[in-house]
């Protein structure tokens, strides 16, 4: 599937924010911070990871609302998409 732009700028935005929280939890477990503080991190980190992946389905289907007589070759089905989202929940 491919992304337009702001979708794809999105995408990219999202995960590297939680690559950054990421980072930041391993150095928080490593400095000994609290627990309520990690898993507040955790938490936020696994959101973005979600909205992420949120977006990637929501692309996906507005691709096969736009071409719904079977769009591009490699453009995932509905039961696809479906099965992608069900993975995220």
């Amino acid at each position: 599937m491919e992304l337009d732009a702001s979708a794809l700028t999105d995408v990219t935005k999202r995960l590297r924010r939680a690559q950054g929280q990421i980072g930041g939890i391993i150095q928080m477990i490593e400095d000994g911070r609290q627990c309520a503080d990690v898993l507040t991190q955790i938490a936020a980190a696994s959101r973005a990871l979600d909205r992420a992946g949120f977006k990637l389905v929501a692309t996906g289907l507005r691709e096969c609302l736009a071409r719904p007589e079977g769009a591009r070759d490699g453009a995932p089905s509905w039961q696809e998409l479906e099965r992608l989202f069900m993975a995220l929940a």
